[in-house]
This record gives structure tokens, sequence and C-alpha cells, in this order.
């Protein structure tokens, strides 16, 4: 299982908000979970997702498609993947982690 941090960038919005656009990758990714397929968690500055990553590299082609769908000519997609193969680890996991370390 991979864990992915993820920034969808529309650019040329008409207004320095970009919520409407951030919701709409919401929906997305909460169709996803709802299938049973990925877990998400929105921060203040990008979003999280946990999942095979094969599952992961469609769920990501899909939100950057989604700015294009709202009328974005132009759009930026930072990917970040931790992948580790040796054990099973969840997101909370490694919070955890850190946290028992303070």
């Amino acid at each position: 299982m991979a864990i992915v941090d993820v920034t969808v960038i529309p650019i040329g919005t008409k207004t320095p908000s970009v919520s409407m656009y951030v919701a709409e990758v919401q929906k997305i990714l909460t169709s996803y979970e709802e299938a049973g397929v990925i877990r998400f968690q929105l921060t203040p500055m990008n979003t999280i997702i946990e999942g095979e990553l094969p599952v992961l590299f469609e769920v990501i082609q899909k939100i950057h498609e989604a700015p294009f769908h709202q009328d974005i000519k132009r759009v930026a997609t930072n990917i970040r993947i931790d992948d580790r193969r040796d054990v099973q680890r969840k997101m909370e996991d490694k919070v955890k982690r850190v946290q028992s370390l303070l």
C-alpha cells in the first residue's frame, strides 16, 4: 500500500480562492473511498491518499482532470509517493510513530 501527497493547482482562476476546485476533487475522492479502494485526508495545503499504487495513479489522473471540467485551461499537479513495501503502514501509523517519539 502506498501513501500519496497530491496537490492539484488550477492556473488562471478568476479569483484567488480555489476552494470550489478543491471541493470538486474531494467529491471524486469520496466516490473512490465509498467504493472501498482508497482512504484520503484533506489538509489545509494538500490531500493525502492511501491505497494500492495502480489505483492511486488512476485517482490522480481523475483529480488532475477535474479543473479542466470547470473551464480551467491549465493545471499543475504535484505528487509525492511514499511506497514502503517491507511493512504495511497507514497514514495514522506514521503520525503515531512520530508522536511516540516526542
